[in-house]
């Protein structure tokens, strides 16, 4: 099925061809179709159910809508491509004011990849009907008067940042949600957790939709909320469907995890804590990487990690939540392009992280439940090519390893180093 079969219009297809996306995946194959439908058609896509979870409510007007698949798969241009594309049928300034899309990301990275991601669809999506409408990153340090200017002037039809700048410029009055038509949280289930939930929720309450008692329109305006993620605990699906205002969820899922499966080769080397770093070392001059992204659970090891890689020359960086934006852009851009090979990142800051060709995952610990480690190896084998996910931990982390093997259906190989080589174990005399 091509992305015109899909009800795509040729100039966001012409658009897609010159970046060499010609077929569109399985989960742009679900998603596109029931996100330009509008109102849910009587029979579902293979893999979607209408939820009739607790908290979920009754149907008004447009069914929201939950989608996963495993990294990787193009989730952005999912639900991108359709939202755009509806969004062209009314003026793009709307006499209400505000933006029509709002979507909400839980780092700086991903934040700013989804507005790339936007920029290059809108002039297609907006092909001949005069001046192409701007989308703007809303984001934390990065001035808020300088935002706001945008805000006015440019008057962007959608907006991408992260719940608590987006928030802020809510409540300053300064962005209107008058003309919202769809709120995405992308990466969602990282947006319910609990340190950026209580944010989130406030905005999707915001958001709005038709408040409870009131008269429902004979034909309601489009508004709807779109969440999506590689994983969504039971737990975190229950929280997003308390803080949709109103209106059932229909769930897409990719669930055969492919890409984990066929396109990642696991591997397992038995480390204790205090020789992980020695191994990393090792490990990459026998691997030799053409760009290896490390792993670790502990933010503030990050940069002792990095410290201990380039006093042995290698061409290593580092990435945690917290740092300063000039510096992880640095650190980002330099690994993108090549001139760093090791990129050393704490789970937060890595969340949606697009890096074309990383070859190798190193995690120097091992996750307590899968939905980190998906996570962790859908950074690599990205698009349809191949890669490697190792993993370094001691006797109980390996145990810990097996149970998550065994939940994800994969199988992880045990290695070690010998004579400057990656090999299977030598057995015992």
């Amino acid at each position: 099925m091509t992305f015109t079969e899909l009800g795509i219009k040729a100039e966001l297809v012409q658009s897609l061809a010159a970046r060499n996306i010609k077929e569109p995946s399985e989960i742009q194959r679900l998603v596109i179709p029931a996100l330009l439908a509008g109102n849910r058609p009587e029979s579902s896509a293979p893999g979607t159910e209408l939820s009739d979870e607790p908290g979920a409510g009754s149907v008004v007007g447009f069914p929201h809508l939950l989608f996963s698949s495993p990294t990787g798969t193009g989730k952005t241009l999912a639900y991108a491509l359709p939202l755009l594309q509806k969004i062209t049928r009314i003026p793009a300034e709307s006499p209400v004011g505000g933006p029509e899309i709002v979507v909400l990301a839980p780092t700086y990275e991903l934040a700013s990849q989804i507005k790339k991601e936007f920029d290059a669809l809108l002039p297609a999506a907006f092909n001949g009907s005069g001046p192409v409408p701007r989308s703007e990153l809303l984001i934390g340090q990065t001035p808020l008067n300088r935002q706001i200017d945008s805000l006015k002037k440019l008057k962007p039809v959608a907006v991408v940042g992260n719940p608590a700048r987006v928030l802020q410029l809510v409540r300053m009055k300064k962005l209107s949600f008058k003309a919202l038509r769809y709120l995405v949280l992308d990466e969602g289930d990282r947006l319910m957790a609990d340190e950026l939930f209580p944010e989130t929720a406030e905005l999707c309450r915001l958001s709005g939709g038709t408040p409870a008692g009131a008269k429902v329109p004979a034909s309601p305006p489009e508004r709807r909320f779109i969440a999506c993620s590689a994983t969504f605990s039971a737990k975190n699906r229950e929280r997003l469907f308390s803080a949709a205002p109103d209106g059932r969820w229909e769930i897409i899922t990719q669930k055969e995890n492919d890409i984990l499966k066929k396109n990642i080769e696991h591997w397992a080397f038995f480390a204790e804590e205090r020789e992980k770093v020695d191994l990393l070392r090792s490990f990459i001059a026998a691997a030799k990487p053409s760009k290896v992204l490390v792993f670790t659970s502990r933010a503030g090891q990050v940069g002792r990690i990095v410290s201990r890689l380039q006093f042995r020359h290698l061409a290593a960086a580092g990435l945690w939540g917290d740092m300063d934006k000039k510096d992880r852009k640095a650190a980002i851009d330099g690994f993108r392009k090549g001139n760093i090979t090791i990129l050393v990142s704490s789970d937060l800051a890595a969340r949606g992280l697009d890096i074309e060709g990383v070859s190798h995952i190193v995690a120097l610990d091992i996750p307590e439940g899968e939905e980190t480690y998906i996570h962790r190896a859908g950074r690599t084998a990205r698009a349809g090519r191949r890669g490697i996910m190792a993993s370094f931990g001691d006797e109980a982390e390996l145990r810990r390893l097996a149970r998550i093997e065994k939940k994800l259906g994969i199988a992880v190989f045990p290695k070690e180093l010998y004579g400057g080589r990656v090999c299977a174990p030598v057995p015992e005399a």
